[in-house]
Parts: structure tokens; C-alpha cells; sequence
């Protein structure tokens, strides 16, 4: 991921007369809403460091920043109740030992399991690490106390207008709901979808739809998490598999999910649940508690991290979400955790890669390969599960694998459309995508 080089940007802390200066990082060209501030305008409020959004990346961002920053107000701004708010959803990651959100966890297991087309089940164990789940709002409270506790942490609700960037202060325009607002920070971080999507070669979606349910009978283990069901119909290019994550033995997320270029129509996905509940699980009798549903990007395109002297992207907006598989929350803690290092050592908080290059150009070669139809992602995918260790696996879907280990899961793919097709990825032209989906 190559960034567009912008001017080198003095870092002085205030009350800090021996903060290094300034080193050269990247940064993407300046849109409409990071251009330099408004001349002679009023400030409501000067901030050292102002987050955009209190989803998963800000809110980490923000605990992660909050120990640190000395010089001034963290401010946090999020979207007031209505559709600028993100729904309840559930997120799960893999870690060993305690984590830093247990409190919040609402259920973990020492097991995967995967079925794959042909019905073979492969259940091994995970141990040290321990898949996680974790749901939104249980997150938000936990993080939320820890924000409280902080006496420079501020909390505003409102929409945001305009981010402007600046050569040492950039702008955030909120429309709260006592009036209108303007923030001035030393460093802005902004985690709101992006508009649309940036130029891409493959750009596909990971599309769901999930019931709570309750079952008359037992029939789920609670000790397992699985992770990929492909007995399902699947679409000629693209995927399909369900998903349950057991948190009783009458008690489950079951979730219908597909890496395609569109998403269905709304009873599509109830029709897709209701199959697999009672033709593949084999439940006859259940209950739906509740429901979330979602989309996820699944592209090759660059997403600059850097917008301007001041400005940066985070989360799914800055490439947190892994291309090929559309997790997101450890690689946005990495990244939480980066930038308030580098804040903490006074250097420019740009955020890292997210992803190793090489991880990019795999996931990249793998998107094209599905969406052409050259490989078949449910066989691909159900292979690579059952052909070592899955902790080898795991490691490799956070971004943690070796080289070696890479070469040995290679092997495991259909060597011949793979190799055609990274031989033409560099063949391809980006395009862009009309809006993000």
C-alpha cells in the first residue's frame, strides 16, 4: 500500500520544548472535507487529539490514547441515535490468555469447527487461543466506563459536517444537537464508512444476515464455534456458508453469509437461514430472539491512511478489514495500539499498515480467483482448514504467518488458476466502484 508523500509536519507538543521534530510519512491527496481551515473563524473548543466515530476502531483508538494524551482534550465524537448510528452487531477474534475486553466477552470457545462441501467435518482445538465474541454494546459500556474515568476524555453526540485539514490544526464541524460546534485538534482520526470505495481491481462484499434463535431441543455444542458450513447451495462465482456460534445448548448466532458482488434482497436471507436451520442443522422447532444483519468489502483497493498534515483514516476506512476474509476488530486494536505508541514517543501518529503486502497480493489473487470462477472458494477455503494445524490457519488470517507456513497452505490450492491468475492481476486496470456498499 503506497501512500502519496505530503510535506514533512513539525510535532511540538505543547510543554514540551524537547519533542522531536517532524518526520516524513505518507498521505493521500486532499479531498473536499480535509481542506485547510476556515481564516478568522471562532472556536468553540481546541483539542489535542479528536476521534470521528465510537465504533469499534474509535472507541479503541480513543482507550488506547486516553493514558497518553497530556497536552490537551481527547474528544470523541459520535453519531446521535438514528441511521447515522451503527445497529447492534457482533464481533469475534481469536487470542491467547486474557484480553483486555473480557469483562465484556459474552462467550469464548477452545474450538473450531468447518464442514465442508462434501459434509466432512473437521473440529480441532485451539489451544492457547480462544475465539471470541463480543457484541457491540457490551463493548461500548466497558470502554465507555474506562473513558469516564479519564478526566481529559470529552464525549460529544452530533453529525459531522467537514473535517479540514491544516498545516498545525485541523478542524471537525459537528452538528450537536445543543447547535453547531467546531473542534480544533492537533491530530484528527476519522473512522466513518468512506462514501464510496476506492479504485479496485476485484471488489466483492461479504453480505450476512443472523438470528439469535432458541431451540426446543438441545442441539448445538457450546464448547465449538463453527466457523464455515459450505452445505449449501453455492452461487457459480462466489461463496456461501453458515455460521454458528453456540453460546448454549439451545442457544446460538446462526448466520447466513456470502462473498458475492451484490447483496440479495432482504427474504432472500430468511429464506437462505430458514434452509440451513431446518434441511442442514436439522432444527425443527426454534425461536428468533433477534437479528443483525451486514456488509463488509472484500476488495484489493488502496485505502490511504493519511488524508492530510493532520488528518487520518482508521478502521475499516483506513484497510483494517482483511480483503479475503473481512476481519476487522484485532487488526484495528494493532493499529489502536500503534498509534498511541508513536503519539506517546512524539512522533507523527500515522496509522501502520494494516496488512503485510504480501498478504495483500495473496487475498488479492484469491478475490479475483473466486470472482472469476477459475476456483471454487467453498473447496479452497474447507482445504486450507483441514490441511494442518489451525492455529497455522488462524495465524495466517491475523496476519501473523510465516513465510514457510504460507509456502506449505500455497501447496493446498489449485495451483494452476492460482498462478494464471496472479500472472494477470498485474494486467488489470483499478476501477472505481459507484458508492460503498
Amino acid at each position: 500500500m503506497q501512500d502519496v508523500p505530503v510535506p514533512d509536519v513539525p510535532v511540538q507538543h505543547p510543554g514540551r520544548a524537547d519533542a522531536p521534530g517532524g518526520r516524513r510519512a505518507g498521505g493521500a491527496r486532499m479531498t473536499a472535507d480535509t481542506a485547510g481551515p476556515a481564516e478568522g473563524a471562532g472556536y468553540a473548543e481546541d483539542a489535542e487529539v479528536v476521534v470521528v466515530g465510537a465504533g469499534a476502531a474509535g472507541l479503541s483508538l480513543a482507550r488506547h490514547l486516553a493514558g497518553v494524551v497530556t497536552d490537551g482534550p481527547l474528544v470523541v465524537v459520535e453519531p446521535p441515535d438514528g441511521p447515522a448510528r451503527s445497529p447492534l452487531r457482533t464481533w469475534c477474534w481469536w487470542e491467547a490468555g486474557p484480553g483486555p475486553y473480557d469483562a465484556a466477552v459474552r462467550h469464548a470457545w477452545d474450538r473450531i469447527a468447518v464442514h465442508g462441501p462434501d459434509g466432512t467435518l473437521t473440529d480441532r482445538p485451539i489451544a492457547p487461543l480462544r475465539y471470541r465474541m463480543l457484541r457491540s454494546d457490551d463493548f461500548e459500556a466497558l470502554v465507555g466506563a474506562e473513558l469516564a474515568a479519564h478526566p481529559a476524555v470529552r464525549r460529544v453526540t452530533g453529525r459531522v459536517t467537514a473535517v479540514r485539514d491544516g498545516a498545525h490544526r485541523a478542524e471537525v464541524d459537528v452538528e450537536a444537537p445543543e447547535g453547531p460546534r467546531r473542534l480544533r485538534a492537533r491530530w484528527v482520526f476519522d473512522s466513518r464508512p468512506l462514501p464510496a470505495l476506492p479504485p479496485a481491481r476485484t471488489s466483492l462484499l461479504q453480505h450476512f444476515r443472523g438470528w439469535f434463535v432458541r431451540t426446543a431441543a438441545p442441539v448445538f455444542d457450546p464448547g465449538a464455534a463453527l466457523l464455515m458450513d459450505f452445505r449449501l447451495p453455492q452461487p457459480p462465482r462466489g461463496v456461501a456458508f453458515g455460521y454458528v456460534l453456540p453460546t448454549g445448548p439451545r442457544e446460538a448466532l446462526v448466520e447466513y453469509t456470502l462473498f458475492s458482488r451484490a447483496r440479495l434482497d432482504g427474504p432472500a436471507y430468511d429464506a437462505g437461514l430458514e434452509h440451513y436451520l431446518r434441511e442442514v442443522l436439522g432444527v425443527a422447532e426454534f425461536e428468533v430472539t433477534g437479528t443483525e444483519e451486514g456488509a463488509v468489502p472484500m476488495t484489493d483497493a488502496a485505502f490511504p491512511r493519511r488524508t492530510g498534515a493532520r488528518t487520518f483514516r482508521i478502521g475499516t476506512a483506513g484497510g483494517a478489514t482483511r480483503p479475503a476474509t473481512g476481519y476487522t476488530f484485532s487488526t484495528a486494536q494493532r493499529q489502536a495500539r500503534a498509534v498511541a505508541a508513536a503519539y506517546a514517543a512524539g512522533r507523527v501518529p500515522v496509522p501502520p499498515p494494516p496488512h503485510r503486502r504480501r498478504h495483500l497480493a495473496m487475498d488479492a489473487a484469491l478475490l479475483r480467483a473466486v470472482d472469476t470462477g477459475r476456483i471454487s472458494g467453498a473447496e479452497l477455503l474447507a482445504g486450507l482448514v483441514a490441511s494442518g494445524p489451525p492455529e497455522r490457519l488462524l495465524r495466517f488470517l491475523d496476519g501473523g504467518s510465516s513465510l514457510r507456513e504460507e509456502v506449505l497452505m500455497g501447496f493446498r490450492t489449485p495451483v494452476v488458476p492460482m498462478a494464471l491468475t496472479c500472472l494477470e492481476l498485474p494486467l488489470l486496470r483499478r476501477t472505481g466502484v459507484p458508492r460503498a456498499r
